[in-house]
């Protein structure tokens, strides 16, 4: 063990390698309740993402309906292509809830003070593989999202449409799953540039203040870890060879980048001050070996999506290294 720390903190040149499995780990018996919890959720986050990224919009009809406001059937065409879009919205938003509570349960059993955040990671593999893949669904959920504004432009009038009651005689059988309280939530939700990292950073806040007896350190520490692992296993070519698949590398990426978007909301000082336990410029320069196309979106997120990157405590170079 004494050896593994070592790795992280990078003390020795020669270390033994520490190799997350993030494509082969199995849950233990001890870890199978909450793999099981988590599973339940995860097993839909490849339709949410395929529901997300075949989301067209209703553009064409409701810019008809707008120009036609005396057109009924116009208006019909518009109301009946939005409603579905509607109830797909609700399903995305329903399952961001759902995450949340899967963080939690994962959080709860990665930071119990049993074990030291390298133990945890290092013994429960199965359920740290689970949280990499949900701040794997997370950034490209978020990154699919920034590139549809139809979502935004389809939600606003179904509730303009709906506050207006215009359309007096149509089905508006909706209401019974969206109502008014339903649909502030998922507005609030679809406002954020990034609105699953949102939920994630907010789940991760609230765990922390809810566990008063926990320090705090104890959940930045998982992060910060995992952030290290990631980092060293994308620098050390042994580790990435030993990935099966070349998609395997872009996952590692994207989970450094989320817990280091996570640790830098969750922790007071953040993640980009000197005294930081996450080595940024290093983070950093791993993204950039890569092909521009694959981090561009990635590199966004710590510039756009993190909260004290523009602090005074931030050392210039870290700026300059993403601008």
């Amino acid at each position: 063990m004494g050896n593994l720390l070592k790795v992280l903190t990078r003390e020795i040149e020669n270390y033994p390698h520490f190799f997350l499995d993030f494509e082969n780990a199995q849950p233990t018996d001890c870890e199978k309740e909450v793999w099981n919890q988590v599973n339940a959720v995860l097993r839909d986050s490849d339709s949410i993402l395929s529901g997300l990224q075949a989301y067209k919009g209703a553009g064409q009809e409701i810019r008809e309906a707008i120009q036609n406001p005396n057109d009924m059937l116009m208006q019909e065409r518009a109301w009946n292509s939005v409603c579905p879009l509607v109830i797909r919205l609700k399903k995305f938003y329903g399952f961001s809830l759902r995450l949340e509570k899967a963080l939690q349960s994962l959080l709860e059993s990665l930071t119990c003070p049993n074990l030291s955040p390298t133990q945890h990671l290092e013994k429960e593999q199965a359920l740290a593989k689970q949280f990499a893949e949900i701040l794997h669904f997370t950034l490209r959920f978020d990154e699919l999202k920034m590139r549809i504004p139809a979502i935004q432009n389809d939600f606003s009038y179904y509730r303009r449409t709906i506050s207006r009651n215009k359309i007096n005689n149509m089905n508006l059988d909706i209401e019974s799953e969206v109502n008014n309280e339903m649909a502030n939530r998922m507005s609030l939700f679809y406002a954020e540039a990034t609105p699953m990292l949102k939920t994630l950073s907010t789940a991760t806040t609230q765990f922390v203040s809810e566990n008063k007896t926990l320090p705090l350190e104890n959940t930045t520490d998982c992060l910060s870890t995992m952030a290290s692992v990631c980092k060293v296993m994308l620098e050390t070519p042994e580790y990435t060879s030993r990935f099966n698949s070349e998609d395997t590398l872009l996952f590692c990426m994207r989970v450094m980048v989320g817990v280091i978007i996570l640790y830098d909301h969750v922790h007071p000082a953040g993640a980009f001050t000197k005294s930081s336990k996450i080595d940024m410029k290093g983070c950093i320069k791993v993204l950039k070996d890569q092909p521009a196309d694959n981090v561009e979106g990635l590199l966004n997120a710590l510039k756009f999506t993190t909260k004290h990157l523009n602090d005074e405590t931030t050392p210039k170079a870290i700026r300059a290294m993403l601008q």
